[in-house]
């Protein structure tokens, strides 16, 4: 499992249970946000007519699901954005 570097900044808040945050990433890999992947999350945003920071985040998870080795899938609680970002290319799921 996967996810970007750039979804730990949306995670983050005074609510999050800190502990099962950090048991959670140390079994994933964190993917860092490149020049690639940001100019990937770029291009994907244009494609879609989408821009600015309300679709920043989604743009560089998507671009970072697109890049991964083999299927991958999203867990999302937007999927209309990420399920347009990733040009069906991507399993997206509702959590």
């Amino acid at each position: 499992m996967i996810t970007s570097a750039a979804t730990l900044v949306e995670v983050v808040h005074p609510r999050i249970n800190r502990p099962a945050l950090e048991w959670t990433l140390s079994r994933i890999v964190v993917e860092p946000v490149t020049d690639a992947v940001a100019r990937h999350a770029a291009a994907l945003l244009a494609d879609t007519g989408l821009h600015g920071h309300k679709y920043a985040i989604d743009a560089m998870l998507s671009a970072t699901a697109l890049a991964a080795s083999g299927p991958a899938t999203v867990l999302t609680s937007d999927p209309e954005d990420l399920t347009a970002l990733c040009g069906g290319h991507v399993t997206v799921i509702t959590i």
